[in-house]
């Protein structure tokens, strides 16, 4: 008799030292299936080549990609350590549609409770975004930016079909304003969010290998 095939692995991308850093403290013991978690270094072209790469291995061909990581909050009102939910990542080169969305919001209230979560666009840049641009991406309709998410979305559905998220952390907004990323090295709340997001993230993987009725 022949083996059955194994779970579908999960590929988890962020960009950041510290944000590796917060994944690999957060608790592990209930994925669904093998679990990567990527450093892929910071900027859309360091993420593409990443991910890229990785799936291009058969250990990870058939892999769902979440993005996760910190962002930049758009809209007024948003506050450091809110959730993003991406409905779909967009930037120049083309928009990515996000799986499993709702299922994302319902374990990510459950597993960080009292922290706000957002859905909507995720949109890319090539640069931190600060001051008056912020208002320039809000009003294209995106509640959120990083520098990663759309490449990696983007990369991973080019390589093959799979589902794909992305899930960010809010470490600043209008209102709140960082000087620099290594600010959250300071105690700020968005690591500490991150860190309790894995098990949100399992979930959703878990759901994705269901069979469908």
């Amino acid at each position: 008799m022949s083996a059955q095939p194994g779970p579908a692995p999960l590929l988890i991308a962020c960009a950041l030292g510290i944000e590796h850093l917060a994944l690999r403290a957060g608790d592990r013991s209930g994925a669904a299936g093998p679990v990567t978690v990527l450093r892929t270094g910071m900027g859309p072209k360091a993420a593409e080549r990443s991910v890229a790469r990785v799936l291009a291995g058969p250990a990870l061909g058939e892999a769902a990609v979440l993005a996760t990581g910190f962002c930049a909050g758009l809209a007024p009102g948003m506050h450091p350590g809110d959730l993003v939910v991406a409905e779909e990542t967009r930037d120049p080169r083309g928009t990515v549609a996000c799986a499993g969305t709702d299922r994302l919001v319902k374990e990510l209230v459950r597993a960080v409770p009292g922290r706000t979560v957002h859905t909507g666009p995720l949109t890319g840049s090539d640069h931190v975004v600060r001051g008056p641009e912020r208002a320039d991406l809000l009003a294209t309709g995106a509640i959120a930016v990083d520098m990663e998410s759309a490449a990696t979305l983007l990369s991973a559905v080019r390589t093959g079909t799979r589902p794909v998220a992305a899930v960010r952390v809010v470490v600043d907004a209008p209102e709140h304003e960082l000087v620099r990323i290594g600010t959250v090295r300071g105690g700020i709340s968005a690591f500490r969010v991150l860190r309790s997001v894995l098990p949100a993230f399992f979930e959703w993987h878990r759901s994705l290998l269901l069979p469908r009725r």
